[in-house]
């Protein structure tokens, strides 16, 4: 034992563990443990002190029950309970009872029992917490951060990171029965930057030279195929040097499989089945397969999005032949140009205030819309500054098109497809969030499938992967490789969750002059894909079989699972929006000596 001063007047004793064993976690203690001698350890989540008795919320990972201590019982206890303060760690021995009918808690599990002491060992003390220790709590996020160890003792995170786990098992036991294989791949690679960023790590024992940490294990996972080892998967670490979202982190996980001998229809069906018995092993929901599938064509085409929300309606309306050479100057000089002129019919909203509407200007213009149009259908007509541009004809061509009736609102986007797609997308979002039409308890899953193997990077003036090279292209559009990229599309996959990816894929390419017909059309030479990748296309000379993959962000599946509006709740050390470490307060300066062991300069260590 050992005596800590907490004030200037009060010395408490705090005891060990010695001849104390705990029997029962808080939570599991119920009516049919009545009379039964229990050990209980924990945090004190509240203390009250009713005068004659004092009573103890006890908390550990499982729950909280309470526990009463009386002079009655033992003097001891009681005047060692008189000195307890929330989050002081306790062992208590007790004996289970029952309450009476008027002091029941229905709030708690363990509402209808208390324990009563006749020991108790203060295990150690606490300082009075920076926020309350408790659900729902209205704090600042980074103070939370700063002090995580704190945060995670709240229940509802417990529960999170508790689901977390029950998620990753059924994943392990899932792939395992399928005859996958675990396998870890290494965590410095090599720089391939393709895509994001990589984080760099400087080689001491090679001077000048670094390694990468990798934005996922893909090609690990390729030469496992290569292997021979037909079915790998792993619960993979990976790391982008990316700007931040609520959904993004620097460092993240991923389930990361892949398959041999196998097509599109095979790895599908199987991620449906896998996807279904995560839900019911961690959370009980029931999810029916098959999925919906939608081509990335109809997906844009209908929702704006290659990962829409079918929670809801309110599709996109194509409505550019209606208007075509209607003479309205706008429209007509949009589509004579290649555009489009697309609608969301928003129904019940024909009284929108003015000021709201003009507010959508703003917020369509945020996602590249260069203004936004509105016709009211009100029950003394049609209301907007653009109706007498039509003739009567194309107005009733609208309606009709437009499947519109009275109390509804009509917003046009006109412009090119893509800004189209995007501000219109982001807006059928925004009024759906607003008329309360998107049902938080509902699971819409589907795969999007054929995505365009290339898309046009304006900045660099070349073509580039859409997923990453060496996604393989449809049989039947091989032969634009080396001239018309854009016509093709991928054997790419994603699926997703109420407008949220979960997880994308691919049938991969397992020829080598295929893969450097790929790397040309993406820009790289002869000489840069064989410093880049020239391990994996020596690879592909030694009898690779056919194989394709997927890959699910685990951060971002167990959020929607706990129905958490950020990754960063289910995830138990979570970066901010900066990429810093609040509590470990990283990143952070290193000295002269280690940059000068792995011979680096820094610009700005030297300015200082």
């Amino acid at each position: 034992m050992s005596q800590i001063e907490t004030t200037s007047e009060t010395i408490i004793t705090v005891d060990t563990m010695q001849g104390v064993k705990r029997s029962h976690a808080c939570n599991d203690l119920n009516q049919d443990h009545t009379g039964r001698e229990v050990t209980l350890c924990g945090w004190v989540s509240r203390r009250r002190d009713h005068g004659g008795l004092i009573f103890v919320d006890l908390r550990d990972r499982s729950g909280i029950v309470q526990v009463v201590f009386s002079p009655d019982v033992n003097k001891e206890a009681f005047t060692k309970a008189e000195m307890v303060r929330n989050e002081y760690v306790l062992a208590v021995r007790g004996v289970v009872k029952v309450r009476s009918e008027a002091t029941i808690n229905p709030n708690m599990d363990t509402g209808k029992i208390e324990v009563y002491g006749n020991e108790l060992r203060i295990l150690n003390t606490a300082k009075t917490p920076p926020f309350y220790i408790q659900d729902d709590i209205d704090v600042d996020e980074l103070l939370r951060l700063r002090h995580r160890y704190l945060d995670l003792r709240r229940p509802e995170m417990q529960k999170d990171l508790l689901l977390r786990h029950r998620v990753t098992k059924s994943m392990r036991d899932f792939l395992d029965k399928h005859c996958f294989v675990e396998v870890e791949t290494p965590i410095l690679t090599k720089s391939s930057p393709e895509g994001a960023r990589d984080y760099l790590v400087p080689s001491r024992v090679n001077p000048g030279k670094f390694y990468a940490l990798p934005q996922s294990p893909q090609i690990y996972k390729q030469l496992l195929m290569v292997a021979g080892m037909e079915r790998y998967f792993q619960i993979a670490r990976c790391f982008r040097d990316e700007d931040l979202r609520a959904d993004r982190q620097p460092e993240f996980t991923q389930l990361d499989l892949e398959m041999s001998f196998i097509e599109r229809d095979d790895i599908l069906p199987l991620m449906e089945q896998m996807i279904a018995h995560i839900f019911k092993e961690g959370t009980g929901a029931e999810v029916p397969t098959p999925f919906k599938r939608l081509t990335y064509e109809e997906a844009m085409a209908r929702y704006g999005s290659d990962k829409p929300d079918l929670r809801f309606g309110m599709e996109l309306i194509d409505l550019s032949e209606v208007f075509r050479n209607s003479g309205f100057k706008v429209f007509d000089t949009v589509l004579a140009n290649g555009g489009q002129v697309k609608i969301i019919n928003v129904k019940g909203y024909a009284n929108a205030p003015r000021r709201e509407l003009d507010g959508l200007v703003d917020y369509v213009a945020g996602y590249g819309a260069k203004g936004l149009a509105w016709i009211s259908y009100t029950e003394e007509g049609l209301k907007s500054p653009i109706t007498k541009f039509f003739s009567e004809e194309t107005v009733n061509k609208m309606t009709a098109a437009a499947q519109a009736e009275t109390g509804d609102l009509l917003l046009f986007v006109a412009d090119k497809p893509k800004v189209v797609a995007t501000a219109l997308g982001a807006l059928r979002i925004e009024m759906a969030r607003r008329l309360n039409l998107i049902d938080p308890d509902k699971l819409s899953f589907l795969w999007v499938v054929d995505f365009p193997m290339f898309e046009y990077d304006e900045e660099d003036k070349r073509w580039v992967a859409m997923h990453h090279p060496f996604t393989s292209p449809r049989d039947e559009d091989i032969k634009y490789l080396g001239s018309e990229p854009g016509k093709i599309k991928a054997k790419a996959y994603d699926m997703v969750l109420n407008g949220i990816e979960l997880g994308g894929g691919s049938i991969r390419i397992y020829n080598r002059s295929l893969q450097e017909k790929v790397f040309t059309a993406i820009g790289l030479t002869q000489e840069e894909a064989q410093d880049k990748f020239g391990y994996l296309l020596e690879a592909f000379e030694y009898g690779t079989p056919p194989h394709g993959g997927i890959a699910f962000g685990l951060d971002r599946l167990v959020m929607l699972m706990a129905k958490r509006a950020s990754i960063r709740d289910v995830i138990a050390f979570p970066k901010t929006q900066s990429a810093s470490d609040m509590m470990m307060q990283a990143p952070s300066e290193v000295g002269l000596r280690q940059l000068k062991e792995l011979y680096i300069r820094s610009e700005v260590v030297s300015k200082k």
